[in-house]
């Protein structure tokens, strides 16, 4: 277990490499031993941080929701980060690359809450009975340490992404809204282009086999803290491509079939 103090030091210093746009040295670099529960305090405590300068919680995604992606990091469960209100740009925009380190896109849906969800035993079931619209997504995902450090080939460990908000640090929505029972969610489709070429394909049912399955991880994870999923918040349910690097000049188009596209350029 870390300190109170070891954890506010690397929540310090994720925040200020977020700022000075660099990257830093994986926390369980110098914690060989820290653990899920010290990777989400400093979460929270830099959370903490963000919220003190100014910023709102918006939502929270869940990540590492497919089963590749859970092999790839040798776990077993998702992970979870938080939603700010700074993290949200319009469909079509155009975004500065080098605020960001190591960006990346994924595809997702996202869950517009029109009822609280809260407690241990939530289904998908409650998941679609309060929710008020699903619409396509795409999540920007950065690294603000080093996926794998320069100076000694460390890899970071699933401690370390979580450390980092869950590597989150934007969110583009677009497209057509629909009611969560309109179709069977499993069955979204998307085709992720990179500057015309297709780079990623894939369907939601690769999120948990359902994509509200997501969304009812986040409010059971939350729930032993006493923490409710609240109306009128976004929750990314999870990703169903593989994340595709972005580059200053790359224009991204996430073609959704009947619920429509979303866009963004990097400049």
């Amino acid at each position: 277990m870390l300190t109170s103090e070891q954890i506010t030091r690397a929540a310090k210093e994720l925040h200020t490499a977020e700022k000075e746009q660099r990257q830093i040295a994986a926390v369980s670099l110098r914690h060989p031993d820290m653990n899920m529960e010290d990777a989400y305090a400093i979460q929270k405590r830099w959370m903490e941080v963000k919220i003190g300068e100014g910023r709102e919680v918006i939502g929270y995604k869940a990540g590492l929701t497919s089963r590749a992606m859970q092999m790839r990091m040798q776990i077993e469960e998702p992970d979870y980060g938080t939603l700010l209100d700074d993290m949200l740009f319009e469909d079509g925009s155009a975004i500065e690359a080098k605020q960001f380190s190591d960006p990346r896109i994924e595809v997702e849906l996202a869950f517009i809450l029109k009822e609280k969800l809260e407690g241990t035993q939530i289904s998908i079931f409650d998941v679609l009975n309060a929710t008020d619209y699903v619409i396509p997504a795409l999540e920007l995902i950065a690294a603000r340490s080093y996926r794998v450090d320069p100076d000694n080939g460390y890899v970071r460990k699933i401690v370390d992404t979580i450390s980092d908000n869950a590597a989150s640090a934007g969110i583009i929505m677009g497209g057509r809204p629909i009611k969560p029972m309109d179709m069977d969610l499993r069955w979204v489709g998307a085709m992720l282009y990179r500057n015309g070429v297709l780079e990623e394909t894939g369907l939601a049912a690769g999120v948990l086999h359902h994509p509200a399955n997501g969304v009812a991880w986040i409010a059971k994870r939350f729930a032993p803290h006493g923490i409710a999923l609240e109306p009128g918040q976004v929750l990314l349910a999870g990703s169903f491509t593989r994340p595709v690097m972005a580059r200053a000049g790359d224009t991204f188009h996430a073609d959704y079939g009947p619920l429509g596209s979303i866009g963004c350029h990097f400049t």
